[in-house]
Formats: structure tokens, sequence, C-alpha cells
């Protein structure tokens, strides 16, 4: 039975990592696993025009992919923007809208490891 146990603890680390996963820490029970957590981010930016001006009063909008929840903000005079804890472990769009017009969707992957996500929104 001991075994049995191993070789299934063995299995479930080799499938936490083929999943992309951390692998299991060593722990006195093989069949506690622990959560990865990856933490919050900050998303902001500027908000800027075809001659690299800043747009104010653009709101931006940062939709989660999966839950489809949509936070947004408006852009300071200087075209600035931010969006404070954006969990690093979900996928997000990012976009801004004014007057009709509408910037290219940008992605705030996952698999970016930057704490500080910053980039810039062209206005079309």
């Amino acid at each position: 039975m001991i075994r049995n146990r191993a070789r299934w603890a063995a299995c479930a680390a080799m499938v936490m990592l083929l999943a992309g996963g951390a692998p299991l820490a060593r722990q006195t029970d093989p069949f506690t696993a622990q959560a990865q957590n990856l933490g919050q981010r900050s998303v902001s930016g500027a908000v800027i025009n075809g001659d690299s001006q800043p747009v104010a009063g653009v709101t931006v909008f940062l939709k989660n992919q999966k839950t489809k929840a949509i936070r947004s903000f408006t852009s300071t005079k200087d075209g600035r923007f931010h969006f404070a804890q954006v969990n690093m472990a979900e996928d997000f769009d990012l976009w801004g809208e004014k007057d009709g017009k509408k910037t290219a969707v940008k992605t705030v992957s996952s698999w970016d490891a930057r704490k500080d996500f910053e980039t810039e929104l062209k206005m079309k």
C-alpha cells in the first residue's frame, strides 16, 4: 500500500509539471497539494494618438478572458491609465474607446511574468 502511495505521488508530481504547475513540495502527507501563488500585478500605460500625443478622457477597459468581468479606467489629462491588483494567473484583454474610436486590443497574458505591465494604446 505504501508503494502505491509513492507511485501515486510521483505520478501526481509529473502531471503537475506537464500541466505547467510547480512540482509538489516535499511534505509529510503526499496527498496534500499546494496552490501556486502567482500573485497580483499592475497594468498601466498611456493612450496616445497618431502623433504620439497623450489622449485624455479615453475609457480603458480590462476584460478577464475567462470570467468576462470588465474593469474600466478613464485616462488622465496626460493619457495615463492604471489598474492595480490584476491576477497574474489569468489572461486579460486591454483596449480603449472614445468618441466612436477604438484602440487595438492587447492581451495581458498569464505567461507574462512582469509584476508591472506597462504598455501604450494607440487611438485609430
